[in-house]
């Protein structure tokens, strides 16, 4: 850093500083999720009540908006385009903190340890009323907050639309409501156009033992390019990816039962996650700790765990490499084949769960959720009817009914957290990754030939070129159209959905 700058050479010890308490909360977090006795819950919920003042503080204070001053004063027409970017979205962000009580932050940090550990507690007893309570509660602070945040906002927004910004920046309710209403009019269809198909060979779970699940996990990392002196991967409750420092990621996975291929491809899902973090932005000054280091969105942040999941793990030329290390692990096939073993990847029958979803009903899960979460913020329905509003709905777009509220509205982690906004990120993952998948394809070849010749690399290549390098210079929606060439659009998920429905349905 140049000596010239003394104002950016603070302010970026500052950002470091900042970035190290937020690792430290990040770490605090992942032990919660995963290690830590549910006794210890109250305490951590102060640790983390106490680690959010300080950021928010630091983030706010007298002291750190003269040095954000100083440093947009020390600009000039030879300040290259990174610095005013990385100067723009520390502006936004700091304007956005000051507008924020300090004891809100506070609260809503014990409000979210809080609702974390009475979540776990009431989805394993199927106790919605039990955790009721604490949702009305997180509901009331991040309508407090999105209340205190408007007037930070560059532009005008909802309560919901508020809550947003920090997954999917520069998102409107608008813009979801165009891209998701293809979705919403095609799945359906689509579901119920392949219940209708003349039957083919039954696709049923068949058992993979604890053990076995795990060894293939394992495997799956070391051929992606797991680094055990950077990457760690533990078990909890919900599928997470975490980094906790510049060189340390952490993934979790699950094993569910009468689900054999669950914590596999949890564990492609979440790779994808870290694989993105490890490829963003951190080599030179203008990116770690700025924020032109961190991800452009979550729903770029999805679209490449989806990638890694659905585009390749779930394809069938992955099905035919892998089908052989599960049969030997076996000693069987129950598949019949590697094409049977490829349907199995791709059961296309709507479920319950989330995580668990196929392609097809995976993004109508997103919509019910999103319209939700716009009844609980924005339109006065009461946390009671939750259950209700979602078993119907639920109904009506995947024809299922939930048998116990743990399946149904207490099975996702995020609102016990309070992460509103956050959902709708899930569906854009899968519109982003199918339409960078498409120029993907027309700069290096079909994603399915280079899978079945083990290029995998190639693939990772591609994408940290492409995706990984942008950082927060754009959002999400800036970069498929510079990666891609048009605007972010349903029609390339849908035709990819459509093409993969008619070779499921082949003879293989």
């Amino acid at each position: 850093m140049s000596a010239a700058a003394p104002a950016l050479d603070q302010l970026q010890r500052h950002l470091h500083t900042t970035r190290l308490l937020g690792s430290i909360s990040s770490t605090l977090y992942y032990d919660q999720n995963t290690v830590m006795p549910a006794a210890g819950a109250p305490w951590r919920g102060e640790q983390l009540a106490l680690l959010a003042a300080q950021l928010h503080e630091r983030q706010s204070s007298d002291a750190y908006a003269d040095l954000v001053a100083a440093a947009e004063a020390e600009l000039d027409g030879t300040a290259p385009p990174q610095r005013r970017r990385n100067l723009q979205l520390l502006r936004l962000e700091l304007n956005r903190q000051r507008c924020l009580d300090p004891d809100l932050v506070t609260a809503l940090a014990r409000a979210q340890s809080h609702g974390n550990a009475v979540w776990q507690e009431a989805r394993a007893a199927n106790a919605f009323p039990t955790f009721a309570p604490a949702l009305r509660e997180l509901i009331r602070l991040r309508r407090e907050q999105a209340g205190q945040l408007a007037d930070a906002e560059p532009v005008a927004r909802s309560p919901w639309e508020i809550l947003a910004q920090p997954f999917e920046p520069d998102i409107s309710k608008a813009r979801l409501t165009e891209l998701f209403a293809p979705l919403a009019a095609e799945l359906p269809g689509l579901l119920e156009s392949v219940a209708a198909a003349p039957a083919t060979t039954p696709v049923e779970p068949h058992a993979v033992p604890e053990p076995l699940q795990e060894q293939l996990c394992g495997e799956l990392l070391d051929s992606w390019g797991y680094d055990a002196a950077r990457c760690q991967r533990s078990r909890s409750a919900h599928p997470f990816s975490c980094t906790v420092g510049p060189q340390d990621f952490r993934i979790t996975t699950r094993v569910v039962e009468g689900q054999p291929f669950s914590a596999f491809l949890a564990t492609a899902h979440e790779w994808g996650h870290s694989l993105y973090e490890q490829g963003l932005p951190r080599g030179d000054d203008h990116y770690f700790p700025w924020p032109l280091g961190e991800a452009t969105s979550m729903g770029v942040h999805e679209s490449q765990s989806l990638f890694w999941e659905c585009r390749v793990a779930r394809s069938r030329a992955f099905a035919e490499r892998w089908h052989p290390r599960f049969q030997r692990g076996l000693g069987s096939d129950p598949w019949g084949g590697a094409f049977g073993f490829w349907r199995a990847l791709n059961p296309l029958r709507p479920g319950l769960i989330r995580v668990e979803a196929d392609e097809l009903s995976y993004s109508l899960h997103i919509v019910m959720r999103f319209e939700l979460e716009l009844a609980l913020l924005e339109q006065g329905m009461p946390v009671e009817e939750l259950p209700a509003a979602w078993n119907r709905r639920m109904k009506e777009l995947l024809g299922l009914q939930p048998a116990t509220d743990a399946e149904g509205c207490l099975q996702d982690i995020h609102w016990a957290e309070g992460l509103f906004g956050y959902f709708p990120s899930y569906a854009l993952g899968h519109l982003i990754s199918a339409q960078i998948s498409e120029a993907l394809e027309r700069e290096i070849g079909s994603i399915e030939t280079l899978i079945g010749a083990g290029e995998t690399a190639a693939l990772q290549g591609w994408l940290a070129s492409h995706i990984w390098p942008h950082g927060r210079s754009v959002n999400a929606e800036e970069l498929v159209e510079r990666v891609t060439g048009r605007p972010l659009g349903a029609r390339p998920f849908l035709s990819y959905l459509r093409a993969k429905v008619g070779q499921l349905s082949g003879e293989g």
